[in-house]
């Protein structure tokens, strides 16, 4: 039976007008990249930092979120502890109903999309608005996310022309992309005027002051936190850091890595509600810390590495598998590289340990990474314990495939044994050659040589030995 992965995959690589906007835009993301680091001396400096910055954080991490709550208490921040997803949902919708909020502005965020909070949302009869502009076209479209950076890099500018005429039919039609942006912008505008609830993520969280920073370039997620009476930020437990001059290596990397920019358009910091004398800002603010399965990555030395993540989606626009598959081939919030690690170990290698197969090891992601996360190194555990546990409660064709492993490893330990199989192999090579299975799907089959290397060397006069 083909996993959910897999059709997910073919369905992917069907999608050739999808397949070729992603191309197109990952390929001038990298280029962008490369264009915002020109001194490599200084981008591995700055890539030390940032390692530096959040390996403390994450050595620290219980430290650290309780200094976090206790500042975010003092300055009048109410926070609350989501040990899953569905806590967290019903701690959203518990502050909703004490404001009988029938709607919520939501900026970007994508723990709000691991919660599945839309859908939950809408169940308990909540508009969730989506003011973000990648996310409110896929919102529009009913479609996942393809990239946490970019939520609509597959769509172009004729498809979401088409997705706004059926959406805005009163409104002209145009394939401009300023004219569309236009658009959103207007309808989001009376959303931001009549909603008193917004919800956000969080980039990173200073415990040292219990500020809030969030990074943007619509103003969407300022309008979403600062306009509402009430705002509304989910975060994982792990962007925690410790102090606030942490924050500056962290915003020179990030954007950078993300989409090629020296620094977001808007950088804004929330430490607070709206003080006494203040003339604008939310009269609450909220603070949802989600573990989610973190503490379980937390808890293993090697692993751990995977929860300095910073979300810039440089791996994704590096990964050969992501540029053809794109995000939604995976089928996971969380796609490409990173999330090749990251889900398997939140939900289980049970359901989701295949992904752990979707790389090339071509340690692409590893060297674009702004924070070292040695994601090669990662994916090679997480298929290590996978073999492990397949191996005793895995299928028959599974087990069978361990063994043959196992066997292939014997061999070429045995230069014995190394030998008469090749000599077998070469002898049944007209019977042999080319047939691979599934391989010769795509590929045509190698064919075997009639001498072996070790014969070949003899003959010229070199020992084996």
């Amino acid at each position: 039976m083909t996993s959910p992965f897999r059709q997910g995959v073919v369905a992917s690589l069907s999608r050739g007008r999808a397949r070729a906007n992603i191309r197109r835009a990952m390929d001038g993301l990298m280029l962008k990249r490369r264009t915002a680091f020109p001194d490599l001396d200084e981008l591995e400096r700055l890539r030390d930092q940032g390692q530096a910055i959040r390996d403390h954080a994450l050595d620290n991490l219980p430290e650290l979120l309780e200094r976090l709550e206790e500042r975010c208490t003092a300055n009048g921040i109410q926070v609350h502890w989501a040990e899953d997803a569905d806590t967290a949902n019903a701690t959203v919708l518990d502050i909703m109903r004490r404001h009988d909020g029938r709607a919520i502005l939501k900026g970007k965020s994508m723990v709000s999309e691991e919660m599945g909070l839309n859908a939950f949302l809408l169940d308990q009869g909540i508009e969730p608005i989506e003011t973000d502009l990648g996310e409110l076209i896929i919102q529009l479209a009913q479609e996942p996310p393809s990239h946490i950076v970019a939520p609509a890099v597959h769509k172009d500018r004729k498809e979401i022309a088409e997705l706004f005429r059926r959406h805005f039919p009163d409104e002209p039609y145009s394939e401009d992309i300023e004219r569309l942006t236009a658009l959103a912008r207007r309808v989001m505008r009376e959303r931001f005027r009549d909603t008193r609830i917004g919800l956000s993520g969080v980039n990173f969280a200073v415990a040292e002051t219990g500020t809030l920073c969030l990074i943007e370039n619509e103003g969407n997620g300022r309008m979403s936190t600062t306009a509402p009476d009430v705002h509304i930020a989910v975060t994982g437990i792990e962007k925690v850091i410790a102090r606030l001059e942490h924050l500056a290596p962290l915003l020179t990397l990030l954007p950078r890595s993300a989409t090629g920019q020296s620094i977001t358009t808007y950088v804004n910091l929330i430490s607070g509600p709206r003080k006494a004398d203040a003339l604008d800002g939310p009269r609450e603010v909220h603070l949802i810390l989600l573990d989610n399965g973190r503490s379980r990555i937390h808890a293993d030395p090697e692993l751990r590495a995977t929860l300095r993540c910073i979300r810039c989606g440089a791996c994704m626009n590096h990964c050969p598998v992501y540029t053809r598959i794109g995000g939604q081939g995976y089928g996971t919030v969380y796609p490409g590289p990173i999330g090749a690690i990251l889900e398997p170990q939140l939900h289980g290698l049970d359901r989701l340990g295949e992904l752990a197969q979707a790389s090339t090891l071509c340690g692409a992601c590893a060297q674009v990474c702004p924070v070292r996360i040695p994601i090669p190194q990662l994916l090679n555990r997480l298929r290590h314990e996978q073999v492990q546990e397949s191996e005793s409660t895995g299928s028959i064709g599974a087990r069978l495939e361990h063994r043959i492993w196992r066997l292939w490893g014997k061999t070429n330990a045995s230069p014995w044994l190394f030998r008469r199989l090749t000599g077998i192999t070469i002898a049944l090579r007209a019977i042999l050659s080319g047939r691979l299975g599934a391989w010769n799907r795509s590929r045509t089959g190698p064919r075997l040589a009639p001498v072996s290397l070790h014969k070949l060397a003899r003959r010229e006069g070199f020992s084996d030995d």
